[in-house]
């Protein structure tokens, strides 16, 4: 799928094993930007030691507020061949995380899995996060049937003009909304251990956007109806214009108080009961 590349939904056709770039600016191998022990996830996510992120350099969108734009779009972080990044969840899993966490791995997905063959021979057993924009394509999601654990990936928009002005993708909507149905067809609703720590299933953040970019009404419709009013959804409220938004004058200010009470109604209206709020 890397020659010609039809990874992710872009569907860029370069040859990445011939060194080609595409929209990711990613070859064959993933760079890195940071590893390590986080407690800022979810608390399922987190737990009580701490998620053990990977953050993966460059990304498959272009969002205009972007918060970790050094490390998504200025090509901060160092590449990594299948050793290394395995060395790198073996290390943490030792550390004693919850889990690996992979961080924007959309565009390096066959790097992760080259990996991972590495890592579970080598005694690799804590469940694996899968921390994506949710723009993922449904072909690139097969290949993760069976070994990905957890999904935790965004649901960004429910209107592709929106989509497109802020991050760069004119069918966001179709894709995400697909790759959310695979997701929870692979791993259904989340599953807690008996000390509250994520071992299985789906959790979906939202991050509401200023002048409701993000259409969250609609997005909370379609996951209560077309995936299940039991899906853990993470609420989010702490989007600040970082970035480029200073170009965009309607988003650059952070969300309301009125604004995440509204998106926070959306989501009780249609029964979603399950996920974390914050503050309102």
């Amino acid at each position: 799928m890397l020659s010609p590349c039809k990874l992710c939904p872009r569907n860029c056709g370069v040859d990445r094993p011939g060194g080609e770039l595409g929209f990711c600016k990613t070859g064959v191998k993933a760079a890195v930007s940071s590893r390590n022990l986080h407690n800022g996830e979810e608390p399922p996510i987190s737990g009580y030691n701490g998620s053990g992120t990977i953050f993966f350099s460059r990304c498959n969108l272009r969002c205009v507020f972007c918060q970790n734009y050094p490390i998504s779009q200025m090509n901060v972080g160092d590449p990594a061949d299948s050793s290394e990044l395995a060395g790198m969840m073996l290390h943490l899993e030792k550390r004693g995380a919850h889990n690996i966490n992979f961080v924007t791995p959309s565009h390096v997905v066959a790097a992760i899995l080259d990996a991972l063959v590495i890592a579970l021979e080598q005694g690799l057993k804590i469940p694996l996060v899968y921390n994506s924009s949710g723009y993922d394509s449904l072909e690139e999601l097969r290949l993760l049937d069976g070994v990905i654990d957890i999904y935790m990936p965004d649901a960004k928009y429910s209107d592709n003009q929106g989509a497109k002005r802020l991050s760069g993708a004119d069918n966001y909507v179709e894709v995400n909304r697909v790759a959310l149905k695979e997701m929870h067809r692979q791993v259904g609703v989340l599953e807690l251990d008996g000390e509250g720590v994520a071992r299985r299933g789906l959790l979906i953040r939202h991050l509401v956007l200023p002048e409701d970019y993000a259409g969250t009404e609609d997005i909370m419709r379609f996951i209560a109806e077309e995936l299940s009013p039991d899906t853990y959804i993470s609420l989010m409220s702490q989007y600040f214009p970082a970035n480029k938004s200073a170009s965009y004058p309607d988003v650059d200010r952070p969300v309301s108080r009125e604004e995440y009470r509204r998106a926070l109604r959306a989501m009780e209206k249609y029964g979603l009961h399950q996920g974390f709020i914050q503050g309102a």
